[in-house]
């Protein structure tokens, strides 16, 4: 039994990847989008993630592990000659704003930050431009980098994009909190993003570890389909987690009530009423910014959903309601429970890394500074089911992984 039992526990090993990112951001201030106040300063962040025989990490795309640490030592310019990662820089975290397109030409994706922003008789009144992150390198004001992932499924590898790939889940063990140095109820964590863009891929290595060229081949890898090189983000937009999507702090809730006024369905003038109500508990879409604002008129509160103008939301337009992966999503059981991203299998994938303060959440509020520290925690699985999901009756124990999710969360 016990042999047997272990060979179970191998199965799952090879079946189940888990990726755990612990970052904190400590910050001595932290400034909202809305007024004029503009810099979260970034002292602390690592990141660890964990896998298992199934999947392996690299930041270089040579030197592969189950457990790799970053930190903003280890990202820039340490990871390979030539890489592009950014720590934020100085200025630290900037609230900006994404619907996770991606630019083919500098293989990044597409940021707005704001240009201005106006008091309105209902809210404020937002200008954007984009964040001009070059093919060379990111802006200030985010974290981005490179992380390769090596898919060890199977041993056939396909070229063509969709074709085969595997489903990869979100734990749902995966959170967003106020780290031990932070303040609880200012909600500064409720309007965090981490967007995953798949940029490209190739088949994977014959031996252990790749050669010089095949690391430069991976390294090197762009939206392009060339080559050896299958392009992904050309077709493919950022699956954008959004960590807390029901949780509201009561003061964001006041003062959202306060700032947010109705504007008419015809014109877009003020009514002087009150905005649609918004309760802890609820999902609320996010109207992300999609294009540079460079006219007035177009209003943070703008959208069906809160002050029920929709003049500026929608397809072409300077907003659009972005399809976040979102925490309730996370939780669902079972069948319900969606795909979070697919990987093809014998891959290698190259995936930049964004994490950000989405500027147009709802939750983010000029006093939400006063949270100044976060932590984020968020994992990896190909195993759809829990033990819960399937009334498993614990005998014999689950491997660490497939456990119930109420065990989780509290171990």
């Amino acid at each position: 039994m016990k042999k047997r039992n272990t060979k179970h526990e191998k199965r799952l090993k090879r079946l189940v990847i888990t990726c755990l990112l612990c970052a904190i951001i400590l910050s001595v201030s932290t400034y909202a989008w809305f007024i004029g106040m503009k810099t979260v300063s970034v002292n602390a962040f690592e990141v660890n993630i964990k896998t298992t025989e199934s999947l392996m990490l690299s930041l270089d795309g040579k030197n592969w592990t189950y457990d790799v640490t970053i930190d903003k030592n280890s990202i820039s310019p340490a990871s390979y000659t030539g890489n592009q990662n950014s720590w934020g820089g100085d200025a630290g975290l900037i609230p900006m704003s994404s619907i996770g397109k991606i630019n083919t030409t500098k293989n990044k994706m597409t940021l707005f930050e704001k240009g201005s922003l106006t008091a309105t008789d209902g809210g404020y009144r937002l200008l954007a431009s984009e964040v001009t992150n070059t093919a060379e390198k990111e802006e200030d004001g985010y974290v981005a980098f490179d992380l390769f992932i090596r898919n060890l499924s199977g041993d056939a590898y396909y070229e063509a994009l969709g074709e085969n790939e595997e489903a990869i889940y979100l734990t749902p063990e995966s959170k967003v909190t106020v780290a031990d140095a932070g303040k609880v109820n200012a909600g500064i964590e409720n309007s965090v993003r981490v967007a995953f863009a798949q940029i490209g891929r190739v088949q994977n290595y014959t031996n252990e570890t790749g050669s010089d060229q095949e690391a430069k081949v991976v390294q090197d890898i762009t939206c392009a389909t060339a080559g050896k090189v299958t392009g992904i983000c050309a077709n493919r937009d950022a699956t954008i987690w959004e960590p807390n999507d029901t949780k509201h702090v009561q003061n964001a809730i006041n003062w959202y009530t306060q700032s947010c006024k109705k504007r008419k369905t015809d014109d877009g003038t003020y009514l002087g009423t009150a905005c649609n109500e918004i309760k802890d508990g609820s999902a609320y879409v996010t109207n992300a910014v999609a294009k540079a604002i460079t006219a007035g008129g177009t209003d943070v509160y703008d959208g069906s959903v809160y002050n029920g103008y929709d003049g500026n939301v929608g397809s072409g337009k300077n907003l659009f309601a972005v399809d976040t992966f979102t925490d309730s999503e996370k939780d669902l059981k079972g069948t319900a429970r969606p795909t979070f991203m697919t990987l093809a299998p014998n891959s290698i994938t190259k995936v930049r890394v964004y994490v950000y303060i989405e500027g147009q959440d709802v939750d983010n509020y000029d006093f939400a500074s006063l949270g100044q520290a976060i932590k984020v925690n968020f994992g990896f699985t190909k195993e759809r089911y829990y033990g819960e999901d399937v009334d498993y009756d614990g005998n014999p124990e689950l491997p660490k992984g497939l456990q119930s999710r109420t065990h989780e969360a509290n171990s």
